[in-house]
């Protein structure tokens, strides 16, 4: 029946705007809400097929919700450096610290969000107050991140950095740049040794020295012209005195190049490498590459006039150091840093990225899961392939356009009542009928 019609349409009208209503309360109650992705609902016509006579039957509407989580809020900067938004498409893994206490963290379902305020508790686990803990791939030792799966959250851990953690940095590269007296080669010099002490950092933080000496090779006569030849001899004391490396050091006197290496021949220890100027000497802790310079370089070791002069001596590696405080770069790299001034890798965090954004499943506090609708995640590399950087200091805002909701809420208001007018004569239409009978 027609009138009937009417009826189911407008109670359809009245379901469809309540349902519009409450998405709009949810965006505007969210309107402050860091990361908030705003919902919208989406009204569809009914039509149901006309009877003979020209008859008409009202189908009425239907309604439908959304959750636009491609759409990105503005960055509002903090002061908290583990305040984390990512700028552009992708999202920061997450998981909830009750989970913590399960062994297979990898087989759980994976949440997502596109911000967060992480802050160390007092185990050292980076989570938001909300009880979100941040994920990403631990680094080795030397902040190398390793290979990890893309597709699995296999490679994923908990980011934990105990708050009372001291670490050690050691040595690994040393450059000299010194000038040796060139006089000291002529016939006849004193020909004694020039000594210079390197202070380097072992393993354990512990401060020990290279012992090198310079002793030039004095020619004799008959000769008449100077060798231009040093033999250089490098101790560690962490191996009590023993000699690490002893080379032949020749310099150049021509013209354009004078003064110059010319030649490096290993006696003893690493081999010297022409290509980096470098040789490798393995001391008590390890390996360090101690940089003299190529051949026809001016900037490593040098032969000129009469003085020793050790320009410039600059080695990497600190004593042991504590904790101070922790950074994120636009790359996603978790920063630790120490009291020495040594900045350390500690984590990697991915941006995680599915083909259809708006097909994840939504949950509380701002967190997303995987669905059917969205696709399959891969884990990016922050600013490569569709994802965007990484920002500290900074959160995502809520992506409700207050004007535009209060704007909804006007027309979603008098459509509603519009809805409930036309129930109202339907039923008194119905009374008119109900009424002939008497």
């Amino acid at each position: 029946m027609t009138i009937t019609s009417s009826l189911n349409a407008g109670v359809a009208g009245l379901n469809a705007n309540a349902m519009r209503l409450a998405t709009i309360s949810d965006n505007i109650s969210n309107a402050s809400t860091f990361g908030y992705k705003r919902a919208a609902t989406e009204f569809e016509s009914m039509v149901l097929s006309a009877g003979g006579g020209g008859k008409y039957s009202a189908g009425g509407v239907r309604a439908t919700s959304q959750r636009l989580i491609d759409e990105q809020g503005g960055l509002v900067g903090t002061s908290n450096a583990l305040d984390i938004a990512v700028a552009g498409r992708g999202m920061l893994p997450v998981m909830p610290a009750v989970r913590l206490s399960e062994n297979a963290t990898g087989a759980q379902p994976m949440l997502m969000t596109t911000t967060g305020s992480f802050r160390l508790d007092k185990d050292g686990i980076l989570r938001t107050e909300s009880g979100l803990v941040l994920m990403g791939v631990p680094a080795d030792r030397d902040g190398n991140i390793p290979n990890f799966s893309r597709d699995t959250t296999s490679g994923l851990k908990p980011v934990v950095v105990p708050t009372n953690q001291t670490v050690a940095d050691p040595t690994t590269k040393v450059s000299l740049a010194v000038n040796l007296p060139a006089t000291e080669t002529n016939v006849g010099a004193p020909g004694g040794g020039i000594p210079l002490r390197i202070e380097y950092y072992n393993n354990t933080g512990t401060a020990q020295s290279l012992d090198v000496t310079f002793t030039p090779v004095v020619p004799v006569a008959p000769a008449t012209s100077a060798s231009n030849s040093w033999t250089l001899v490098i101790r560690d004391s962490a191996s009590a005195g023993a000699v690490v490396g002893e080379y032949t050091l020749v310099f150049d006197d021509t013209r354009g190049a004078g003064g110059t290496l010319a030649s490096v021949t290993t006696v003893t220890g690493g081999a010297y490498d022409p290509t980096t100027g470098a040789m490798e000497l393995t001391v008590a802790g390890g390996p360090i590459a101690m940089t003299i310079g190529r051949p026809g370089d001016q900037t490593g070791l040098t032969q000129l006039a009469d003085k020793f002069v050790p320009g410039n001596i600059s080695k990497n590696g600190s004593p042991t150091g504590t904790l101070t405080g922790l950074t994120i770069d636009e790359n996603g790299y978790l920063l630790a840093s120490y009291d020495t001034g040594f900045i350390r890798r500690v984590y990697q965090i991915p941006l995680v990225d599915v083909p259809n954004l708006n097909g994840l499943t939504a949950l509380s506090a701002q967190t997303f899961m995987i669905s059917s609708k969205s696709g399959a995640f891969f884990l990016w590399n922050a600013g490569e392939g569709p994802t965007g950087s990484v920002q500290g200091f900074a959160r995502e805002g809520s992506t409700t356009d207050i004007a535009a909701e209060l704007t909804a809420l006007i027309t979603t208001q008098r459509a509603y009542s519009s809805n409930a007018k036309v129930i109202q004569t339907v039923d008194e239409m119905l009374q008119e009928t109900t009424n002939i009978k008497r």
